[in-house]
């Protein structure tokens, strides 16, 4: 691998969507499906669709629930997605040593 290997950047979390989700989750800890979709301007299909992929990789955490009789969805980044996504970020910098 040399060092300016994109090739070794995380495909998970390198999607538009996911790599949104993550940074807001790697400063908010936890979210419900709600803010997530409320702050990052995304649908209802396109959120689900993309956590559930990140969940499927150990990047976060969901848990469904009731707030009264509503369902509620709370999304929360895993120990595993933190260090992925410190992981992703390094090898990033590898590829912009100048900045």
């Amino acid at each position: 691998m040399t060092a300016f290997d994109y090739r070794a950047l995380d495909e998970v979390i390198h999607g538009r969507v996911r790599l949104a989700i993550m940074a807001f989750l790697t400063g908010a800890r936890q979210s419900d499906f709600t803010e997530l979709k409320t702050e990052l301007d995304l649908t209802d299909g396109n959120l689900a669709v993309q956590l559930r992929k990140l969940e499927e990789h150990g990047h976060v955490r969901i848990e469904k629930g009731y707030l009264g009789r509503r369902t509620r969805m709370t999304v929360t980044i895993t120990p595993e997605g933190d260090a992925a996504m410190a992981a992703y970020l390094a090898r990033l910098r590898t590829l912009f040593p100048d900045i």
